[in-house]
């Protein structure tokens, strides 16, 4: 078998170097200590830009010491910790969050589009699971002390088919992973997604379409 020239060589090493690396695949790497999030900035980057000001407090944030409020639809609600609770993480590539759920309580399907997640379970038993591009469900029923993960970008969920309240923390390689859930993506998009495309996509009716938005939509203040 021939031997590639080097000139070949070099090209397929330097096409090599340009790959991203495994260790870059959260968010891009810091370029100086901290660069603590300006929330208030018009200045449109990757990320956020850098407040000239720091204090203590951008790296601060007691919201997951206590349960949120499950009263609602899905019986379950999620306390973010990320970048726009915590400044100071800006540049970091991590963010957590905590979600409570109630007895029966559900975090319905949905992806993280920039970030692996991990959840550790605090108290209660959930019936977690994610879905691979192949279609295949892998599921487990998790308790107190275990931890899942859900792999980057595909859809996932939590569900407490038990009778007393649970809760997870969760972690993120993302300072700000993002959150898309599919039922309100597809039937509370604005503007809306067209019928049409629902019908056919989910093989139903234009009156099914039409009840499912309605549940879904945003409720008037």
């Amino acid at each position: 078998m021939a031997m590639p020239s080097p000139l070949a060589t070099c090209a397929i090493v330097a096409v090599l170097f340009l790959l991203p690396s495994p260790s870059l695949a959260g968010d891009p790497d810091l370029l100086q200590d901290i660069c603590v999030a300006d929330l208030t900035s018009a200045v449109k980057v990757n990320g956020f830009a850098c407040k000239a000001t720091v204090t203590e407090d951008d790296f601060y944030f007691k919201g997951l010491a206590v349960a949120g409020n499950t009263n609602n639809t899905y019986g379950a609600v999620v306390t973010g910790a990320n970048v726009e609770k915590v400044p100071g993480l800006n540049t970091l590539g991590v963010s957590m969050s905590r979600i409570d759920y109630a007895p029966g309580g559900l975090n319905p399907p949905h992806t993280h589009p920039r970030a692996t997640e991990m959840v550790f379970v605090l108290q209660g038993t959930l019936d977690v699971g994610f879905i691979t591009t192949g279609n295949k469900l892998v599921a487990k029923t998790i308790t107190a002390g275990d931890v899942f993960v859900f792999p980057r970008g595909l859809v996932h969920f939590q569900k407490n088919n038990g009778d007393a309240p649970a809760a997870v923390i969760s972690a993120f390689n993302s300072q700000l992973p993002g959150t898309q859930s599919l039922a309100t993506t597809l039937f509370a998009a604005s503007p809306e997604v067209p019928n049409n495309v629902l019908t056919k996509a989910f093989q139903v009716g234009t009156k099914e379409v039409e009840k499912i938005k309605s549940r879904l939509a945003p409720k008037k203040s």
